[in-house]
């Protein structure tokens, strides 16, 4: 029987070289601001298992035919896939530091497999960072959010508004971009109809995997400003700059 990974913090080696980061946070708790802020502290990538399921498609490797094949046929992409695709992804150099996973695991059953595929490589996860805001608040955050679709930039017209935005009306015409200029969009479900059930969801997924996660979790009050927010999510992320 393999070893009991129902506590991650205690299954891998102390002296693991990377930094393996897991960031949580209700739509709206500001996840696309902070997240791009501590790739850059960490010299680590941030991964979400959509951009990485996409790119394995398009460069047509074993696991992303896989993927492919579930796709076409209408089906789920499975757990065991997305694990797959994510060991996959981590051999790639840039992640020689370490990765930042966006959102992933939801579910204990993924947290295990995730834990599983570490051990193999002797590793564990180092932190989970969670980024916590009250319900009742993130109705404003969403609504008001913009994105830049190529980058996941996030703008908010009047928390962290585009430059191109000043006294005018939010339109594709006024968000623009501040690195590249393009248009910003909003998504789809950035509404509040919509809202209602991703945070049923996010809830009822999130707090058995925080459970899972318990002795390495570190929830950062995000109802605050950006200042002090990123003031406790890079004291978290300086732990392992200091120790790479």
């Amino acid at each position: 029987m393999g070893p009991c990974l129902s506590q991650p913090a205690d299954t891998a080696a102390a002296d693991q070289k990377r930094t393996i980061i897991i960031l949580f946070g209700p739509p709206g708790a500001g996840k696309g601001t902070h997240a791009p802020k501590m790739v850059n502290l960490l010299k680590t990538p941030q991964l979400s298992t959509g951009d990485m399921l996409r790119a394995a498609v398009a460069a047509g490797t074993r696991v992303g035919k896989l993927a492919k094949d579930a796709m076409d046929s209408g089906a789920l992409v499975t757990d065991d896939i997305v694990v797959d695709i994510i060991e996959e992804r981590i051999k790639d150099a840039d992640c020689e530091n370490g990765f930042i996973l966006d959102g992933f695991p939801r579910t204990v059953k993924q947290a295990e497999m995730l834990d599983e595929m570490l051990h193999q490589n002797q590793e564990k996860v180092n932190r989970v960072i969670s980024l916590e805001v009250p319900d009742g608040v993130l109705t404003e955050r969403v609504c008001g959010r913009w994105v830049h679709k190529n980058s996941g930039r996030s703008y908010h017209v009047e928390f962290n508004p585009p430059k191109s935005l000043g006294d005018q009306t939010p339109s594709t015409a006024t968000m623009l971009d501040d690195e590249t200029n393009e248009p910003l969009m909003q998504r789809g479900d950035d509404t509040e109809e919509a809202l209602v059930s991703r945070l049923r969801a996010y809830h009822s997924q999130t707090v058995p995997v925080m459970k899972h996660y318990s002795k390495v979790v570190s929830a950062i009050d995000a109802n605050r400003g950006m200042v002090e927010i990123w003031a406790d999510v890079e004291k978290e992320c300086k732990k392992f700059a200091a120790a790479a």
